[in-house]
């Protein structure tokens, strides 16, 4: 008996989701009728969902998991009978918050062979399959993955673009050739599922993915592997044959630091088979947070990569972890002028600046203030306690401690100090960074930009840095950093 099975995804990087194409293969080659929706990019179907015996939400990350618990309650709504289910590498580590949600099956790890025996169970059972055994969460069973099916998706036109200076936006598809990591690194989703073990996707399977894709109109390929070089005998062969099969189309991949000055010697033949760049997540330039985060290298063997890269002419994106629980007012905003002595400008991810990636991060040894409001409203007041999961307010707090309060007073005429480039900052966090260490910026005030005619996205008590060729007649000159001239406007604290 088929079973009708509808397979979500939440969010995906803004790549099609590999985590449904796989299952759905599994599932479609087993009989089974399979609907998969990315809700990234399509609405929900109603009456998909309706006709759903069974409904499978796809867990690879943090803002997955956020939708994907604001989604549940819906599903549950529309189809109280369903089945739900959901796997991925932050199902298993959710297990008690999806339980309370009414998520009935868990899978973590290679969860395809666990969504066909849930599917098999159901089929046999009728709607209402066995209760899930403890030990079958998480799987590092060996499988032989087959080609993903993506029919039935949006197509790739509808997804993130590559943007290549002088050339124009390439078509992205993406695919994986290994899952897991057998690194520790602390920080990592993947080690609480994995605990060092990865798997390898058969070359073949890999290739006929890409050769679907690239079928579809795919120019450029990006590998999901959490770490492309954990498997460099299988990484290098797997290179030489895309490009021997597909010159003409580029690929990206991601590498730790400690791999990239290990196998060093592989980098000619990555930029040779048409490697356009490597992510590697460097997390921090403190060897203090790198040595707590255990990620195997140290801010030297970053600057030595980066040194490596520039010789060979490839490109290096990094990424870093904005905050954590050692990161200081100072650090914040150093981190800039760090980077640019390193040689790292355009190829850094924004993701440090003040407000750009901090819902969701633990600050486990900061703690508010006790007695003081969060938002100077009372349902936000804290009065000590235990650890919380940091919102973009709670970094006023962890700022909070490299300055007394009494320090914060009104000022109508001190320049203020915060992290140059193209980002809102909110006003206090702003003040706070600007009174832990003073430099200069360049900014405007919402208000007074819109009084002098001139139009700001912002809302009311918001400020937007801005470059050097976009300082207007409203805006304080300051001295020059060392990306350019910076500037800022007189600040009061409110």
């Amino acid at each position: 008996m088929a079973v009708n099975i509808v397979l979500i995804s939440t969010y995906e990087l803004g790549r099609q989701p590999f985590g449904l194409a796989s299952p759905a293969a599994w599932l479609r080659k087993r009989g089974h009728s399979v609907v998969a929706l990315d809700l990234a990019r399509q609405s929900l179907d109603e009456s998909a969902i309706g006709e759903a015996g069974l409904i499978a939400i796809y867990l690879p990350m943090h803002t997955a998991t956020r939708l994907a618990a604001q989604l549940i309650p819906v599903l549950r709504k529309q189809n109280p009978s369903a089945h739900l289910c959901c796997y991925g590498l932050y199902a298993p580590m959710n297990v008690e918050y999806l339980r309370a949600l009414g998520v009935s099956t868990i899978l973590g790890g290679e969860f395809e062979e666990g969504l066909v025996q849930l599917a098999g169970r159901m089929a046999a059972d009728g709607k209402q399959a066995s209760a899930q055994p403890a030990e079958s969460l998480i799987s590092m069973a060996r499988l032989q993955f087959e080609v993903p099916d993506r029919s039935g998706m949006p197509a790739m036109e509808k997804y993130a673009r590559l943007i290549v200076p002088g050339d124009g936006y390439r078509i992205v598809g993406s695919t994986e050739a290994s899952r897991g990591c057998k690194h520790l690194c602390r920080h990592c989703p993947i080690v609480p599922v994995y605990k060092g073990v990865f798997r390898i996707v058969s070359r073949d399977v890999v290739l006929e993915d890409i050769r679907r894709q690239v079928t579809a109109g795919a120019q450029h390929i990006t590998f999901g592997d959490p770490d492309f070089f954990n498997g460099i005998r299988h990484a290098m062969e797997l290179a030489e044959a895309f490009h021997r099969e597909f010159p003409a189309v580029t690929y990206d991949v991601t590498i730790k630091i400690e791999h990239l000055l290990k196998y060093e010697g592989h980098l000619p033949a990555l930029r040779d088979t048409g490697c356009l760049f490597v992510i590697s997540a460097v997390e921090s330039v403190d060897d203090a947070v790198l040595g707590f985060l255990d990620k195997g290298h140290t801010r030297e063997d970053f600057l030595r990569v980066v040194k490596t890269f520039s010789e060979l002419g490839m490109t290096l994106h990094p990424t870093f972890v904005p905050f954590t629980p050692w990161t200081t007012a100072w650090y914040s905003l150093a981190h800039p002028g760090r980077l640019a002595n390193a040689g790292i400008r355009g190829g850094v991810s924004p993701g440090w600046a003040v407000r750009s990636a901090v819902a969701g991060v633990l600050l486990e040894k900061r703690r508010p203030a006790p007695g003081r409001s969060q938002r100077n409203r009372p349902g936000d007041r804290r009065r000590g306690g235990a650890a919380k999961r940091i919102a973009a307010c709670y970094i006023r707090t962890h700022l909070e401690g490299s300055t007394r309060r009494s320090q914060l007073a009104r000022s109508t005429d001190q320049p203020a100090a915060a992290i140059p480039g193209w980002r809102p900052v909110s006003h206090r966090t702003l003040v706070l960074l600007c009174r832990a260490n003073p430099r200069p910026v360049g900014l405007h005030r919402r208000p007074e930009t819109e009084a002098a005619g001139k139009k700001c996205g912002r809302k009311r008590r918001w400020l937007c840095l801005i470059p050097a060729r976009k300082r207007g007649s409203l805006d304080f000159v300051g001295p020059a950093f060392r990306g350019g001239p910076l500037f800022v406007n007189n600040l009061d604290y409110q």
